[in-house]
């Protein structure tokens, strides 16, 4: 997606900036490994077709996406890329991908209670990826969640998403984020505990599908997504770029 092109959340934990093209490099490299392909069900990618597909997170209308790098010592109003976001401070990437939902009668009530009638309910499913096991059970995973999450439901960066997303779908009905969601593997105990403290709720009883995975919804039209912080204080955002 393109709304989030000058735009970084900094948080005294974690910073975000929008995956650009100096991180495709060490992004690579972490994707050399099988595991963190397996986990991702990704496949292995030449360097140049990682900068290609940097390109397309970039102007995807269905994809938001952020680097993960360590906060910077002090307060900022704005990101320097290549200074603040340099390689040695990358420690992960969190996405959402949107999916239109589907328009059974339970949605379209919702719909009607939401006060969109005639809008199409629109799913948002994220991912989280630490590739370091150095940097796992430190608090950055929650941290990460809470300041994504803040900021995709946040007033000032939800229309301009969704209607990012209507103008790059064929049918161009208005969309409400009706949920988020995750898909995590029944053994990624660490994973399922993170999800479902911040607020998700096991779908169909926290039974795995085919896949082996548990599905957990956060419902957006209840109100229950976390505010844009870290825990540790306000997180906020900031100009990314000149």
């Amino acid at each position: 997606m393109k709304i989030n092109e000058h735009e970084a959340i900094l948080t005294p934990r974690v910073l975000l900036v929008p995956y650009s093209s100096h991180h495709v490099p060490t992004y690579h490299e972490w994707m050399q490994d099988e595991e963190i392909r397996h986990l991702t069900a990704s496949e292995p990618l030449s360097l140049p077709a990682e900068h290609a597909m940097q390109q397309s997170w970039r102007l995807d209308h269905d994809k938001l996406t952020f680097i993960i790098c360590h906060s910077p010592p002090c307060s900022l109003s704005s990101i320097t890329p290549e200074q603040h976001d340099s390689p040695g401070t990358m420690i992960g990437d969190v996405n959402l991908f949107l999916y239109e939902a589907d328009t059974d009668d339970d949605e379209s009530e919702y719909a009607a209670a939401d006060g969109v009638r005639g809008a199409r309910p629109v799913v948002g499913e994220l991912e989280l990826m630490l590739p370091h096991p150095s940097t796992r059970r430190l608090g950055f995973g929650l941290h990460t969640l809470q300041a994504f999450i803040g900021y995709i439901t946040s007033a000032s960066t939800l229309p301009r998403m969704l209607e990012e997303y209507r103008l790059g779908c064929d049918e161009r009905s208005e969309r409400y984020l009706r949920c988020l969601r995750v898909k995590v593997g029944k053994e990624n105990v660490a994973s399922l505990r993170l999800f479902r403290k911040i607020g998700f709720k096991d779908v169909g009883g926290g039974e795995a599908n085919y896949f082996g995975e548990v599905e957990l919804r956060m419902d957006v039209r209840e109100g229950e997504c976390v505010d844009l912080a870290d825990g540790d204080g306000e997180g906020k955002v900031v100009r990314y770029g000149s």
